[in-house]
């Protein structure tokens, strides 16, 4: 608790004075002076690169991104604790190979069905709750929850280097939006605790809900996935207007940036590379989380900046 008071102190300025460093968890190397660089041009009305505040839109994916994926996805795990459970109760719910894997705790086999196999485990895991109780539900799954190998809180393996960005951008007049691959309903349990991103600021993929004397309740089945290039068509459909600031970690959202940066004037894409293994931990091009092939081999020449991790980051997590 008191971690999350810390951060929930920067995020919204506590500790900040006139005058300084917005990123003090970032390393003094080129990655931090593109990021201050390009902050500062589109903020200042005497550059050519300036842009208003109604356009300064930033997007950030969640998992891997703003905070740790290892050794799978969070939200499967709190899903695989939820659907052995229900199958416990009810065995016919196990309608799939990949069901049957996930209340069998083969999290690899899941795992390589990416998104879809997590939210086909989540969505029969929870169908059938209103999305208040199911809300309620992750609320509660996080205060007890631990991570298998650093014991800590999920909610706690936030990236401090990112809340510092999340905070400078909004301090400059940024709107900063999460467009996640993972579940929305899910991600707004916390979003507007971990990152200060208040819910409706957070698209994520989405299975289809009904009205039902006075709540929403969800069903089973997958409406939208949100990775991918489902990421730019979100944010067309919910935002309505092409970010100037894009971040990511994988392959999965490689469309987001590249939408992004695809537009006129000043823009600035993101890529999180996992380089520290001390600290966290260092995957790119292989295994089925945040896998990172086109992102390091097409995004330099793109123009968009690599956060090294061990080199670009003195602080991983929160104090």
């Amino acid at each position: 608790m008191l971690l999350r008071l810390i951060s929930a102190a920067v995020l919204c300025g506590t500790f900040s004075a006139a005058g300084a460093d917005p990123l003090p968890s970032w390393a003094e190397t080129e990655t931090k002076s593109a990021i201050v660089d390009f902050v500062e041009r589109v903020t200042d009305p005497a550059s050519p690169d300036y842009v208003t505040p109604a356009d300064r839109i930033a997007t950030f994916d969640n998992d891997g991104n703003l905070w740790a994926e290892q050794p799978v996805y969070f939200q499967l795990i709190y899903a695989l604790d939820r659907l052995r459970e229900r199958a416990e109760a009810d065995p016919s719910v196990l309608s799939s190979d990949t069901l049957k894997a996930a209340a069998a705790g083969d999290i690899e086999t899941v795992a390589a069905g990416g998104v879809e196999a997590l939210l086909e485990v989540l969505a029969v895991s929870h169908a059938g709750m209103s999305v208040a109780a199911f809300q309620d539900d992750v609320r509660d799954w996080l205060e007890t929850a631990r991570h298998p190998t650093t014991g800590m809180r999920y909610d706690e393996m936030i990236y401090q280097p990112m809340l510092e960005l999340l905070r400078y951008l909004r301090d400059e007049g940024f709107q900063t939006w999460i467009v996640s691959g993972g579940g929305v309903h899910f991600v707004r349990a916390f979003a507007e605790e971990a990152y200060n991103i208040p819910p409706e600021q957070v698209l994520g993929s989405a299975g289809p809900t009904e009205y039902v004397d006075g709540q929403v309740m969800k069903l089973p089945g997958i409406d939208f996935v949100d990775d991918k290039e489902g990421k730019p068509v979100g944010i067309d459909s919910r935002i309505g207007k092409r970010p100037i600031f894009a971040s990511g970690n994988s392959d999965g959202d490689f469309a987001m940036l590249e939408y992004t940066t695809a537009g006129e004037g000043a823009r600035f894409g993101l890529l999180l590379h996992h380089t520290d293994a001390d600290r966290e931990f260092a995957y790119d091009r292989e295994g089925h989380i945040g896998v990172l092939n086109r992102g390091l081999d097409e995004g330099p020449g793109r123009g968009w900046v690599i956060v090294d991790m061990a080199r670009d980051w003195k602080q991983v997590w929160p104090e």
